[in-house]
């Protein structure tokens, strides 16, 4: 049985500075794991090094169980989705997704590339040239170009990140659906949160190097390790259990634990907790009212319109269990 990719205390430095430190995870077959950091993380580097194209100062990069310290980038039966496609710009797109297959016979090449298209949505499309496509199109034909040759395992660097964010939304909906129907072994990279909750069955979050967790999206949503991970992911505001009933959450702490609030932590209720408004900020999706906390700290709450006042009242519905 295939035991998929693992990554065992690697290490990447450029020189004197180190990229990536010690870091170890499992990849299992079929699944999708997320690197979600910050610019400069490590995340790429780690990505660049799984896939053969960074070398190692320390550590292991393996594939059931095999070192793959000795095999070849295109030997590695990986395939890679960049942020810009990479497509090639004078072929056609039903040549561009055909350009890893050609130890199959042509009408065997000619069926998988229509299965592609299928796939990826873009049935029909196939004598057209990347120029004449929208940026969406362009990386559904990258994606369906990796993964015509049928790869161990999938690996994308922000395949999104050049996007409009309602596109981006939308690809990344059809990109998790693609993976999870196709079985998938992927390492995803990105710095959007909603993008690896949406695509990662695991996230990974680094740090100037180093892995801060490895969890499901909802265990990393509900139970950061820390306050460096649940800050990352938009818990910037810490209250007690006694300030979180005040403000009309009814659940309970552990010893040594706070409660943090993040953006959907709030909800705007006229018998609530009068706060008084800081800021607003009209965002895609609706209004982002800044408001200050009995304790002095700051948090968000969201508002189908600019509110016309200066105080809101609002009831604590959630947040993520951190340890103080």
């Amino acid at each position: 049985m295939v035991s998929g990719l693992e990554v065992r205390g690697v290490t990447v430095k450029y020189g004197p500075t180190v990229a990536v430190d010690n870091v170890s995870l499992r990849v299992e077959p079929g699944t999708v794991v997320g690197l979600l950091g910050a610019s400069g993380s490590g995340k790429s580097t780690l990505l660049r090094a799984i896939a053969g194209l960074q070398p190692l100062s320390a550590g292991q990069i393996l594939w059931d169980g095999e070192d793959l310290a000795p095999v070849k980038v295109h030997k590695r039966n990986f395939g890679l989705v960049f942020q810009d496609g990479q497509l090639f710009p004078t072929m056609t797109v039903a040549k561009n997704i055909a350009y890893g297959l050609g130890k199959l016979p042509k009408p065997e090449q000619k069926a998988r590339v229509e299965e592609m298209l299928e796939l990826v949505g873009l049935a029909g499309y196939g004598d057209r040239k990347p120029t004449e496509l929208s940026g969406g199109q362009a990386q559904r034909v990258a994606l369906a170009r990796s993964l015509a040759p049928s790869p161990r395992a999938l690996l994308l660097d922000e395949p999104l990140s050049a996007l409009d964010t309602a596109l981006r939304r939308r690809l990344a909906d059809d990109l998790a659906r693609i993976l999870r129907e196709t079985h998938t072994t992927g390492v995803y990279v990105t710095h959007d949160h909603q993008e690896a909750y949406t695509i990662a069955d695991y996230v990974a979050v680094l740090d100037e190097g180093h892995l801060l967790q490895l969890d499901s999206p909802e265990a990393l949503r509900g139970r950061p390790r820390n306050k460096q991970v649940a800050a990352f992911l938009g818990y910037r505001a810490f209250v007690t259990e006694a300030e979180a009933h005040r403000l009309g959450w009814r659940g309970t702490l552990g010893t040594g634990e706070v409660l943090g609030i993040g953006p959907a932590s709030l909800q705007l209720d006229s018998h609530g907790f009068e706060v008084d408004i800081i800021d607003q900020t009209l965002t895609i999706d609706d209004w982002e009212v800044k408001v200050a906390l009995p304790d002095g700290q700051t948090a968000t709450v969201s508002s189908p319109s600019k509110v016309d006042s200066l105080s809101v009242r609002v009831t604590l519905v959630g947040g993520a269990v951190v340890p103080a």
